[in-house]
C-alpha cells in the first residue's frame, strides 16, 4: 500500500437504522432513501426466489 492509497475517499457508510439524521443534508437523506429502496427491491426479489423454490419443491414431493 502506498501513501496515496491512504488518501482515497472511503466508501460511504451504509445507513444504520436508528442513527442520528440531524447531521445529514437533504441530499444525503435522499441518497439514503434511494439506497434503502434499492435494498427493499433486492430483498423482495430474494423472497420471490425462495418462494418459487419452495413451491417447486412442494410440487415435486406431492407427486
Amino acid at each position: 500500500m502506498t501513501f496515496l492509497d491512504d488518501e482515497r475517499p472511503g466508501k460511504p457508510a451504509p445507513h444504520e437504522i436508528g442513527s442520528d439524521l440531524s447531521l445529514l443534508s437533504a441530499d444525503e437523506l435522499s441518497a439514503r432513501i434511494q439506497l434503502l429502496r434499492q435494498e427493499i427491491v433486492r430483498l423482495e426479489d430474494e423472497i420471490r426466489r425462495k418462494d418459487s423454490g419452495r413451491k417447486a419443491a412442494e410440487s415435486f414431493f406431492r407427486s
